[in-house]
């Protein structure tokens, strides 16, 4: 089969994972390829669309377009679902694969998985997790063809902002422990936690002690 891997920002996190993907694709003998362009899309079998920060519309182009969405849709459409739910509290995120649609995060749902979170893990950990079960899904996806179960989305649709820099931002009347999710759903490099004391603007950075 043709399938193309699209990655619409090459500094995306996810680029490690779809490389990684499009190599295990290859070595089970389909034409795989990796692009990071939407111009660069053509007529193919699967397309996977990997963390995109734009819409993809020639939906025509391939049989399937596929989309990995962190939430149980319809419920966190929108963007960043995982740090919003962190936030939330949750500890289980669901992860759907769903066919790509004209109205964002709407298609058609093929199906679900799930990672676990034990309170500890940081963004790079967080992310890891994201990434091995958006290959399973996929990989399970391409294994099944043709005989693809699909349901449409039921319920109540909600949607997630997108994050800004000011999301970022600490309460110092607040205690570490009550602003930890926080602090670890922040990416030390793109969007630091911060806060403001005695008019000065302060950036705080957050590794654990077992990966030095």
């Amino acid at each position: 089969m043709k399938i193309q891997l699209l990655v619409d920002n090459k500094a995306s996190w996810i680029v490690p994972y779809a490389e990684q993907l499009c190599s295990t694709l290859i070595q089970l003998k389909h034409e795989s390829r990796l692009i990071f362009r939407h111009d660069e899309v053509l007529e193919g079998d699967i397309l996977c669309l990997l963390s995109c920060e734009k819409v993809f519309k020639n939906l025509s182009l391939n049989k399937f377009n596929l989309v990995v969405h962190e939430s149980d849709l319809p419920e966190g459409k929108g963007w960043s679902p995982v740090t919003w739910q962190i936030l939330e509290g949750k500890s289980t995120i669901p992860i759907t694969l769903f066919e790509a649609a004209d109205t964002i995060d709407s298609g058609q749902i093929y199906s679900q998985a799930y990672i676990s979170l034990d309170g500890t893990e940081l963004l790079d950990e967080i992310k890891h997790k994201q990434g091995a079960v958006t290959q399973s899904l996929i990989l399970s996806f391409i294994e099944c063809l043709p005989d693809i179960k699909v349901r449409p989305q039921s319920g109540d649709e909600t949607f997630y902002p997108r994050r800004r820099p000011d999301d970022s931002r600490l309460d110092v009347h607040k205690s570490l422990y009550e602003q930890f999710d926080l602090l670890r759903v922040c990416d030390n490099e793109r969007y630091p936690a911060h806060f403001t004391m005695r008019n000065k603007e302060y950036v705080i950075k957050i590794y654990s002690r077992d990966d030095k």
